[in-house]
């Protein structure tokens, strides 16, 4: 793995296309002004990647966000997903063609499956193969997907995702995981990375943030990227957004990333993988 070192770093996805190992996530942001400003913000601040989905109802924002930045969309890394009414063959290859127009763009650099919706992933999987087939994205992955799901889709897939995008943080780390990932080349990613904000309650998070004079969000994010997991924290404030960005004037010893891990209790906040109703 590269060294983590500078805002604009990345890791190597396994058909050599680099994703910059931090990202501004915009889910709940409105669409329009917020979400707009959001995108702004994360990209004067030197963030390049930027994190979507068709169900948060904000690409259009988005989009203006990204042309009103001045930034070329060669440097722009962003992704965009599909949601599971949209999930199915012909249905994905119409949902990711209306994400591109709602963003306003020609490509995406990554695109998921949003959750893994039973008797329907692999054809929706087969949809995004043919996508990235034509060139018409540069790579694309999962979201939400547990080991045995993985394993599922990779009987007929022919191509191996490149990323599975989880819920991910010090309660829920599931190493086998991020073993079982790592085995197959596929990049991890965290979403929800400070606990839906749990993670400001904990004491060892306060005395690990004392000690290396940053943040706790700092501290939890420094330890994904350690960790070699793409990390996308969500935020609509301007200080927020640069503070969140601010990881790359220190590094965790091996006794505190041993110590964050050791905080694992399997504990999700989101929705379970094989158990979500939507």
């Amino acid at each position: 793995m590269s060294a983590i070192t500078t805002l604009d770093g990345s890791f190597q996805l396994h058909n050599g296309v680099k994703m910059p190992y931090l990202g501004l996530g915009v889910y709940l942001s409105e669409n329009g002004k917020e979400v707009i400003q959001a995108v702004e913000w994360a990209l004067e601040a030197g963030y390049r990647h930027i994190d979507t989905a068709s169900i948060y109802k904000n690409e259009e924002g988005v989009g203006e966000g990204l042309r009103h930045s001045g930034i070329s969309r060669d440097d722009q890394f962003i992704v965009s997903k599909v949601w599971n009414a949209d999930q199915g063959f012909e249905s994905t290859l119409r949902a990711y063609d209306e994400s591109l127009k709602r963003l306003g763009l020609e490509y995406l650099d990554l695109y998921l499956i949003h959750w893994p919706t039973k008797g329907k992933y692999k054809e929706t999987w087969k949809a995004l193969e043919k996508i990235y087939a034509e060139g018409r994205v540069r790579a694309i992955g999962v979201s939400n997907f547990l080991q045995h799901q993985l394993e599922d889709l990779l009987t007929e897939a022919e191509v191996v995702p490149m990323v599975n995008q989880m819920e991910f943080h010090p309660y829920l780390v599931q190493q086998e995981l991020l073993d079982f990932c790592a085995s197959k080349s596929i990049q991890y990613e965290a979403w929800s990375p400070l606990m839906q904000g749990h993670i400001f309650q904990l004491e060892v998070m306060r005395e690990m943030a004392d000690k290396y004079g940053k943040s706790i969000a700092q501290i939890v994010l420094r330890w994904d990227l350690q960790k070699g997991v793409v990390t996308i924290p969500k935020s609509v404030k301007k200080e927020r957004i640069i503070s969140n960005a601010d990881l790359f004037d220190f590094e965790l010893s091996a006794e505190d990333v041993a110590i964050l891990d050791g905080l694992n209790r399997g504990k999700r906040f989101g929705p379970d993988p094989d158990n979500f109703d939507f």
